[in-house]
């Protein structure tokens, strides 16, 4: 299986720089011009691509209020889970529209689909890839279905273990699918930073061998910046046009300003992080003078010969490098020289 993914033509690797997915989940609240503006937000800060959640409150649960079907605690707590996704999920004649509305501002757009239905719109409209939930990942038959179709696809980790990751991934490799990624994720809504355990990106990618990121459910993009620096080519965060919106989601999403940064940070953590190289930087060029050297700091005349009192490292770098000092002292001075003359090896006999 490829260690490179490709979506939309964009190349996805330890390569290229971190692919971001803006995740709108439920923060659209119900209207479609909320829509419509989180797609333009993502666009105007940077994200690569858009990601919406196909569903519906019938195909993802069952409207039922027993004990096991409700929620007790957390942000939805009182609600169940019908209830929650009935107020959550993107109508499903919302999606050409949405898709369209992308595919003209020039930004990637795809899907999480929760069942075969949602994979069979999804592919009326061309997904270009598909993005496994981690509440999902669980479920082989669905993954086998998404790989059927050929696209690239991300499956998030959350709440899997290690044997249940590899099983997605074979389920996948079964399915058809040749493009895959996998995405560290903790499932907490939001999720606190110390329960992230970054280092887990690093093992993920050596014991799975597929290109791996992080879906970051933490509020801030401290952990998300972070985890390029070991090595996650994609990262994906839930986004909003107002945490205080009061929608499901609303709360532990990025707005624009913080997307932009995000954006923007991870591509510079990227950078940063180059190759191993010992040679002098373009940017030091200019600053090799101001480095420490021997020079003069007594007059002399020809055959004095030089003690420590004669001779200092100092800066600038003109002069010989320190490392010659023992080698000077005693030698015999050739011709007159003034306090502040870089030394050089012509100054002695």
């Amino acid at each position: 299986m490829s260690k490179l993914v490709t979506i939309d033509g964009r190349k996805i690797g330890a390569g290229f720089s971190p692919y971001v997915i803006a995740e709108m989940s439920a923060n659209h609240n119900g209207d479609i011009n909320k829509a419509f503006r989180i797609i333009d937000m993502a666009k105007q800060s940077g994200a690569d691509a858009i990601k919406m959640q196909t569903y519906t409150p019938d195909t993802i649960t069952i409207n039922c209020d027993l004990p096991d079907f409700q929620l007790l605690d957390g942000l939805w707590a009182g609600r169940t889970l019908y209830e929650l996704y009935q107020e959550a999920y993107t109508p499903w004649d919302w999606h050409k529209p949405l898709f369209e509305h992308a595919k003209k501002l020039g930004i990637t757009i795809f899907s999480s689909p929760f069942d075969n239905t949602a994979v069979d719109l999804l592919e009326e409209l061309n997904s270009p890839a598909y993005k496994i939930a981690s509440f999902e990942a669980i479920d082989l038959p669905l993954i086998k279905y998404v790989a059927s179709t050929g696209k690239p696809m991300i499956i998030s980790t959350g709440m899997a273990d290690a044997d249940e990751i590899q099983e997605a991934i074979e389920a996948a490799r079964e399915g058809g699918c040749k493009e895959l990624a996998i995405l560290h994720c903790v499932s907490g809504y939001p999720a606190p930073a110390e329960d992230y355990n970054l280092k887990t990106v690093v093992d993920m990618q050596q014991r799975f061998g597929l290109v791996t990121g992080l879906s970051d459910h933490t509020l801030d993009n401290t952990t998300a910046i972070a985890s390029v620096a070991l090595g996650a080519s994609i990262i994906e965060k839930h986004v909003t046009l107002d945490c205080n919106g009061g929608g499901p989601d609303d709360s532990f999403s990025l707005e624009a300003d913080e997307l932009k940064a995000l954006c923007d940070g991870a591509k510079i953590a990227w950078q940063a992080l180059g190759q191993v190289d010992y040679g002098r930087k373009s940017s030091e060029s200019d600053n090799v003078k101001f480095r420490r050297s021997l020079y003069f700091v007594r007059d002399l005349n020809a055959g004095d010969v030089v003690t420590e009192a004669d001779i200092r490292s100092v800066r600038p770098g003109f002069g010989l490098a320190p490392k010659y000092l023992d080698q000077l002292l005693g030698r015999v001075i050739k011709q007159s020289v003034m306090r502040g003359t870089a030394v050089s090896w012509t100054a002695f006999e």
